[in-house]
């Protein structure tokens, strides 16, 4: 399946989006500065990527961290996953933290993210007095789930 994502080059634009392999997931997105950007540790950055989209409607866009970023030196977004809605025409930022040890310098051009277009259906909304019984979790909520998991693991 295809969609059309229009994509505008702003003028500090490195690189549009694009996918790695042709098994990539997302794009990547990378850095529209001009001068590298230093974030110290447990401090937040917002970096450029130099374009603004047309995202269809009906879909969204997903801007998640790089693995590669987070494994090597503790790079991740500040919102764990940014969403794009497709009403959205600004810059596309992405909203860093540094979760390492040492500061990380972002050098022009250098992958930053991932940018994934994603289904996002419409959900109608229905009050009700009561919900239907769930048969294996109910009202268990945090780690209620990984007592399953450890008590099938023991035997």
């Amino acid at each position: 399946m295809s969609v059309t994502l229009k994509v505008k080059r702003l003028p500090h634009c490195k690189a549009l989006p694009a996918y790695a392999t042709s098994g990539s997931a997302g794009m990547d997105l990378t850095a529209a500065i001009a001068e590298p950007v230093t974030v110290e540790p447990n401090k937040r950055a917002q970096i450029p990527t130099g374009i603004q989209v047309e995202i269809p409607v009906g879909y969204e866009g997903q801007v998640r961290p790089r693995s590669g970023l987070a494994h090597k030196a503790g790079i991740s977004l500040t919102n764990c996953v940014g969403t794009i809605d497709s009403d959205y025409r600004g810059e596309v930022c992405v909203l860093i933290i540094n979760h390492g040890e040492a500061p990380y310098t972002f050098q022009p051009g250098e992958k930053i993210a991932q940018l994934l277009i994603t289904p996002v259906p419409r959900v109608e909304i229905v009050e009700v007095d009561e919900l239907a019984e769930s048969l294996e979790r109910g009202e268990g909520g945090f780690g209620s789930t990984g007592k399953t998991i450890q008590a099938v693991a023991a035997r």
